[in-house]
């Protein structure tokens, strides 16, 4: 279980240096007032962070996940190779029911730093060097939103994010199952690597795609309340207002920007894990043999020499 620990830090890290812009861009579009759009779509929202807040604005927020997604990823790995042995036998079902185990534990991490990344992500829209700030960084404004709201501040959006990450992990560990079975994906096979990195990808892509509309949910209600004003009182509250205002077509807001983020954050997060986990393993059965041959017992002399 240690090692399934480790190999999640490696990839959590990997995974946030990749994808974090793509993330401030999905927030962006999620959040932002339909009556008046900053944003046109995903890549003149791009463009307009780098114009208006240099290349630092896609980087607002990732203090966070930095600190939180490397545990985060520790934990999803470490409980869904624990339930995997737990439960025996590896099927697909199996591969859901531990997948959604540990997504739905690391909620408890996972929406405290989800609010505060949000939170910074929206800090000094539009300007290079912000005026006023209300947070000077992830920590100090999960402090702050303690002291003003208490434990329900900080843990704003909680149903929404188990919501989400409990069958979105499933879907992600089923997805990267198939496909690492169906492409092959063995030690010996010298395309090994391009083959984790495309199921990684996908699955990643799968999991988002089949929970995204909770999270533009989620985004909405930990957004909400900046600047003291707050314009939903729940769940449905939310998805109402949302509806009667921008449609279905809503659910679908930082759509592009995510998927774009997904695959490569996913291919470099799993293929990390997956060739961690593989070469630690590896150097475990070799320290195992060594032991074991330096453990034989010695054997008897021959009798003629016994003889002598």
């Amino acid at each position: 279980m240690a090692l399934d620990f480790a190999a999640g830090c490696m990839g959590g890290a990997a995974g946030v240096l990749v994808g974090h812009p793509f993330d401030t861009v999905k927030v962006r579009l999620q959040v932002q007032n339909v009556d008046r759009p900053l944003y046109r779509g995903t890549f003149h929202c791009f463009q307009s962070i780098v114009r208006q807040e240099s290349m630092l604005g896609l980087y607002k927020g990732i203090g966070s996940p930095m600190m939180g997604l490397t545990f985060i990823n520790a934990i999803v790995f470490g409980v869904q190779g624990n339930a995997m042995r737990r439960l025996g036998c590896d099927t697909p079902l199996n591969q859901f029911l531990a997948g959604a185990s540990a997504g739905a534990i690391q909620c408890i991490i996972c929406c405290p730093m989800e609010l505060a990344k949000t939170r910074m992500q929206l800090q000094g829209t539009g300007e290079k060097k912000s005026k006023r700030k209300m947070y000077k960084n992830s920590l100090d404004c999960l402090v702050r939103i303690y002291k003003k709201e208490g434990f329900r501040g900080i843990n704003r959006g909680m149903v929404t994010t188990l919501m989400r990450e409990t069958p979105g992990f499933g879907v992600y560990f089923l997805a990267y199952d198939l496909l690492t079975r169906s492409l092959g994906c063995e030690p010996e096979d010298p395309y090994m690597i391009p083959k984790l990195l495309f199921a990684g990808g996908m699955s990643g892509i799968a999991s988002w795609i089949s929970t995204y509309p909770v999270d533009v949910i989620k985004s909405r209600l930990q957004a909400d309340g900046v600047g003291g004003v707050h314009q939903y009182r729940g769940i449905m509250d939310c998805v109402r207002q949302s509806l009667r205002k921008e449609g279905w077509r809503v659910f679908s807001r930082g759509l592009v920007s995510t998927l774009l983020r997904a695959f490569p954050v996913n291919a470099a997060t799993f293929a990390t894990v997956t060739l961690f986990l593989l070469y630690m393993r590896e150097g475990q059965e070799c320290g195992l043999q060594n032991c074991e041959a330096q453990l034989q017992p010695l054997q008897p002399p021959p009798e003629n020499m016994q003889a002598i």
